[in-house]
């Protein structure tokens, strides 16, 4: 690459300004618009996904719910109380005196089917409104970024969604 376009891509992008900054709008932008179908199914965007990975990994440790998830351990028990509340979830006693378990509820995987139907309406309707080849370049870019960001992951969970 010749110094001159070298200097004319270092501007443009000082232009665009901070990266953190568009990518936290962009997603401030999308979960709004999976909260407001999620609504209708009476769940978070995050109740979902909770629901989800207990019913796709079956019943499992707290530590290891959250280890899968990506989330610290303070952040699955605040997102797990109010569907322990609502009897979607139930925290049980593990494999010994110890251990806890969580576990789905059968009013749980009713719940989770009917806000299966609303991810699905968010999807598509995403889907739409952005074209599919922009999902697809979207996707695509995630991925590699994801990919080449891996290194720096601390793993310590700090996502708390």
């Amino acid at each position: 690459m010749s110094k001159k376009t070298d200097a004319a891509t270092q501007a443009e992008l000082k232009a665009l300004g901070c990266t953190n900054l568009k990518l936290r709008q962009l997603m401030r932008r999308v979960a709004t618009y999976y909260d407001l179908e999620m609504a209708k199914a009476g769940l978070k965007t995050t109740q979902y996904s909770l629901l989800s990975h207990v019913v796709k990994l079956g019943p499992l440790r707290p530590g290891e719910l959250a280890q899968s998830m990506k989330v610290s351990a303070s952040t699955l028990t605040r997102n797990l109380k109010p569907l322990i509340d609502a009897g979607w979830i139930e925290l049980a006693a593990g494999t010994d005196a110890r251990s806890r378990s969580v576990a789905i509820t059968p009013a749980g995987r009713a719940k989770r089917e009917e806000a299966r139907h609303r991810w699905k309406v968010a999807q598509e309707g995403l889907n739409q409104l952005l074209g599919a080849e922009r999902v697809l370049a979207l996707h695509g870019l995630i991925n590699e970024s994801l990919e080449l960001l891996s290194p720096i992951e601390t793993g310590s969970g700090a996502d708390d969604e």
